[in-house]
């Protein structure tokens, strides 16, 4: 299918009444592309949950809305609403800049924006006995390696970055048959899934982002784990009493591949999960926060056994 690609260049303040504008055409689902300024406050706002940003990639020097209609004979009025709500806007006094309102359209191939992505994640062979298989890919031949199949869809974790992998070649190091794991930071499911295919009886996986919860389990089913002995649970650990509550006990193996200020926060929280001497992995750590999270860790009761560092991340293997 083709879709017709609609693009309303405006500003960061304009955006709201473009999308109305829009909307009172008959489209729905609107992408906002912010300023780079807008973008960097976002970021400062949130920093909790972000140790690095390539600025260069975030934001845009013109601020637009885009929306996407099926290239259909019956959608041409709504292309055509579309340019006069657009119009129209242009003649309103709102009080502040709406920018240029100028409108494009280009036609679009379906693939285009919703599969071409796939080309670029192949399957990955990881640590000694790994092998990460996207979902659309064959199994190659004479291959001898474990296969976690993965569809990581919206949520974080393939396999590729280098904070995954190496959580990876850690787990493949520490766990045992049999064990319980808790993945703190789940995304797609991909170590907690990575646990139990290497031998660990049960896995909880926790995530504070709702679409980490049906991509888990969807990526979880694909290898085969049902419900017995794959549970997720969605939540902010770090403040959500009941979930604590939910996922209370100690475990074999805690893993949490995530971002330094969290990581920090956590480190108390991890210990009490903890089974004594159980392995405690974190990952997600930029070179210029890897002391505060060690220093973290420490303060803690954990022991550091072992680091990892690829192209500035870092991995830390400790000890409850």
């Amino acid at each position: 299918m083709k879709w017709y690609e609609i693009t309303v260049y405006t500003t960061d303040a304009g955006a709201e009444p473009v999308c109305g504008a829009l909307t009172s055409a008959g489209l729905s689902g609107f992408s906002i592309e912010e300023s780079r300024e807008k973008a960097a406050a976002f970021l400062n706002e949130s920093a909790l949950y972000w140790d690095f940003a390539d600025m260069d990639k975030i934001g845009t020097d013109t601020p637009c809305v885009k929306a996407y209609l099926a290239v259909l004979p019956e959608n041409a009025p709504v292309l055509d609403e579309a340019k006069a709500a657009i119009a129209r806007l242009k003649t309103l006094d709102l009080g502040f800049d709406l920018g240029t309102l100028a409108m494009t359209v280009c036609v679009r191939d379906e693939e285009d924006w919703a599969n071409n992505w796939k080309q670029y994640y192949k399957p990955l062979a990881i640590g000694e006995r790994l092998l990460v298989l996207p979902s659309w890919e064959d199994e190659p031949e004479g291959n001898r390696r474990t296969v976690l199949r993965l569809d990581p869809g919206m949520a974080f974790g393939t396999g590729a970055h280098h904070t995954t992998r190496m959580c990876l070649e850690y787990l493949e190091q520490v766990v045992q048959t049999g064990q319980e794991v808790l993945d703190l930071g789940c995304g797609s499911g991909i170590l907690s899934i990575a646990s139990l295919l290497l031998g660990a009886e049960d896995a909880v996986a926790v995530d504070i982002d709702p679409i980490a919860e049906r991509i888990a389990r969807e990526n979880a089913d694909m290898n085969g784990l049902g419900n017995a002995h794959y549970h997720i649970k969605i939540g902010d650990v770090l403040t959500d009493a009941r979930l604590q509550r939910l996922i209370a006990g100690q475990y074999d193996v805690v893993v949490a591949n995530i971002v330094a200020d969290v990581i920090i926060r956590l480190a108390p929280l991890a210990k009490g999960y903890c089974k004594p001497g159980a392995p405690f992995i974190v990952s997600g750590i930029i070179d210029e926060r890897r002391d505060e999270v060690l220093a973290a860790l420490r303060a803690a009761g954990f022991t550091v056994e072992d680091m990892k560092n690829a192209e500035g991340w870092n991995a830390i293997l400790s000890r409850a």
